[in-house]
């Protein structure tokens, strides 16, 4: 009874590692979403343009931006995926062709985790036994489950995370008045990207104050920039 209490409490576990693949994607399409439409809104916007050349630059951006970064990430994990595949089939081949050489390779991976050679070498022998390339996928290459590579979700979840972070100040922008849209603008993306790192720190366990702080710094800072080139190349108002 106390073993299958024991299983079953570790069975139970949630770990926040397990969120890492999307979560990244989630916030960094997220966070580009907010931060690049509300400074390219407000950088229009402080350069005395029309409300529709507002809107309309607004909306461009938000497809734009969405499709770049599903293409960026979907480049960028692939080509991770790619590296992922040469290293495993390289580790396949080594199994099939010198094994000995594998089980002392793993033996001193774990005699340098803490245990001493006679256990380790059994321990890598038991784990070999039961998947050799897993094992070695894993305390080799560190190559596991949660860190693989899957370049179509990490598009996915970047264009679509992009589309509901852009999507919010261009909401905003169509809602707000001509004389204060600016301010409200960014007064409410700030609002935004405070929420988003406070979100995405639970999420992943991390302190909330130290994700906001990190999420928003550079928001206000990319807002502002725009906001000021604006302001210096626009029509006279």
């Amino acid at each position: 009874m106390e073993g299958f209490t024991i299983m079953s409490r570790t069975d139970a576990e949630n770990h926040k590692t397990q969120h890492i693949g999307w979560l990244r994607a989630a916030v960094l399409g997220a966070n580009d979403g907010i931060v690049s439409t509300s400074s390219l809104i407000m950088g229009v916007a402080a350069s005395s343009a029309s409300r529709a050349s507002i809107l309309i630059a607004g909306a461009a951006g938000l497809v734009a931006g969405a499709m770049s970064m599903a293409a960026g990430e979907y480049v960028s994990v692939s080509s991770q995926a790619d590296t992922e595949r040469a290293d495993m089939a390289r580790e396949r081949l080594e199994l099939e062709t010198d094994p000995e050489r594998e089980i002392s390779e793993l033996t001193e991976i774990y005699v340098r985790r803490g245990l001493d050679a006679g256990l380790a070498r059994q321990v890598a022998l038991q784990l070999m036994e039961k998947d050799a390339l897993e094992a070695h996928a894993r305390d080799e290459l560190g190559i596991s489950e949660l860190s693989n590579a899957r370049p179509l979700q990490a598009a996915i979840t970047s264009a679509l995370s992009f589309v509901a972070g852009a999507g919010l100040p261009l909401l905003v922008a169509w809602l707000s008045p001509d004389r204060h849209l600016v301010l409200v603008v960014g007064i409410t993306s700030l609002i935004f990207l405070v929420a988003l790192g406070a979100l995405a720190a639970y999420t992943g366990g991390a302190g909330i104050f130290r994700g906001v702080v990190r999420v928003t710094f550079w928001g206000v800072l990319a807002m502002a920039i725009t906001a000021g080139v604006g302001m210096m190349f626009g029509a006279p108002a």
